[in-house]
């Protein structure tokens, strides 16, 4: 059963074809209007649908709201809405009911695991917004951001959204997957399972860290130097401790192509690791994901023709605050085959779908890629993966919630299931750890990262 798609304006293109290397994606004066009065001033319609089963956008909050006890950064999250009750919940049995509104990963789930997939429908809430400043960078990047280098590369301005009215499958891509508005530093402990179809759950722990320069809060600046830098050591599992990679990203792949470097502890030497990336398996995860599909996607696109197949409303993961609780223990989340449906939160929201079709000229695990985006925020939350015949072989969600001490969304745990091995991944579990996401404490800079600082830290 196909999706049922609609566009959201007539000038959405789906081409993605780039004139001589550069892309202008300047917004119409109809589309500027429209910035902070029918839409968010980062592009969401502000008004619900016609059913009221999405409500309008409120953005009644920014930081923590009065009756939240939020202590900081560090903690575990605390649900802005804990008397929401499901209104109803999917199952195998009703799914034909909800099929528009199911992505072909979801539908999969339901068919492999008919006695205890279900998905707990939880009123829509859209009461969260954006920096004020970020709505400033946003506007001037809908009048002068550009692609560059057939997509390869960006030209814009930093600490906001690129194109609030993506015209291209490149736009949309980078805007969500490549230049978010996320935390500035994110400095995290997390656990990764490993959940075999017997039940069985092999384990790995990692040290993170991660520094956004850019998005200091209440900056801006061009598109310059490095945009990112990362640095994951292994605790487990045991065999891996003490392995270390990190690196750093650009604004151009082509001009300044990602760097990394892993730090072996047996040989205790750091070497460059070139082409990381792409379908590369993700250290420590069992080959259950490749490097380009942490948080759904990331680095170079040029593997892949990309397009905007449209936008329609979908039951996603949303405001998954629960989930993320110390009170809620790997026992009782991680069951064969899927997390606990008790845990889980969807709701109906606006979901832009990409498509990306892999190139007859290069190679990748995954043929084909559907990526489902949050029109509200710009976060890439799930992923339908087909192998190279055409099959459905994986299936992702990202689990968001409103950071309240960084004012925009922080990606949580990523559920990654193969479809045909019956597993799945847990990937960047806080629940048993004694601190959660701790993100823009701002004690980082550009030494904590690179071949040197893997050196010192397998010291």
């Amino acid at each position: 059963m196909k999706l049922k798609y609609t566009m959201l304006a007539a000038g959405v293109a789906l081409q993605t074809t780039l004139i001589a290397g550069t892309a202008l994606a300047a917004a119409t004066a109809e589309e500027l209007a429209e910035l902070g009065t029918t839409r968010t001033c980062v592009g969401a319609l502000k008004a619900g649908n016609a059913e009221g089963t999405i409500p309008e956008w409120s953005g009644k909050w920014q930081g923590v709201p009065e009756h939240v006890n939020f202590q900081g950064t560090g903690n575990h999250p605390i649900d802005p809405y804990p008397e929401d009750k499901p209104l109803f919940v999917i199952t195998a049995q009703n799914m034909d009911q909800y099929a528009d509104k199911l992505s072909a990963g979801q539908k999969a789930l339901f068919d492999k695991y008919p006695d205890t997939f279900t998905m707990p429908i939880y009123p829509s809430r859209r009461d969260f917004r954006f920096p004020d400043n970020v709505c400033d960078v946003t506007r001037k990047n809908a009048e002068t951001a550009k692609l560059v280098d057939n997509g390869e590369g960006v030209e814009a301005t930093t600490g906001g959204i690129l194109f609030p009215f993506p015209k291209t499958g490149l736009e949309l891509l980078w805007t969500s997957s490549i230049f978010t508005y996320r935390p500035w530093t994110e400095e995290l402990i997390s656990d990764n399972a490993y959940v075999l179809e017997d039940g069985n759950i092999n384990w790995g722990r990692v040290k993170s860290r991660n520094l956004a320069p850019h998005l200091k809060p209440g900056t801006s600046g061009p598109t310059e130097g490095q945009s990112s830098f990362y640095l994951n050591e292994t605790i487990l599992p045991e065999r891996d401790r003490g392995e270390i990679n990190t690196g750093m990203e650009f604004w151009n792949h082509t001009a300044e192509p990602r760097q990394s470097w892993r730090y072996d502890p047996g040989t205790r030497r750091v070497r460059q690791s070139p082409e990381y990336g792409y379908d590369m398996s993700f250290p420590g995860t069992g080959g259950s994901i490749t490097v380009d599909e942490v948080r759904i996607f990331n680095g170079s696109p040029q593997r892949y023709d990309w397009k905007i197949v449209g936008q329609q409303e979908m039951y996603i993961p949303y405001n998954t605050y629960r989930l993320h609780s110390a009170d809620i223990s790997y026992d009782e989340l991680l069951t064969p085959g899927h997390a606990n449906p008790e845990h889980m939160r969807y709701e109906l929201q606006r979901v832009w779908v990409l498509e990306g079709n892999l190139k007859g000229d290069y190679r990748h695990i995954y043929g084909k890629r559907h990526m489902y985006i949050d029109a509200d925020t710009w976060f890439m939350v799930m992923a339908d993966n087909y192998d190279a015949r055409g099959g459905l072989w994986r299936t992702s969600m990202v689990n968001y919630f409103y950071a309240y001490e960084v004012q925009t969304w922080q990606a949580g745990v990523g559920f990654y299931h193969d479809l045909q091995a019956g597993s799945y991944l847990a990937f960047n579990l806080v629940n048993e750890q004694p601190k959660a996401y701790t993100l823009n404490r701002g004690t980082l800079s550009d030494r904590d990262f690179g071949p040197q600082a893997a050196r010192r830290a397998g010291l």
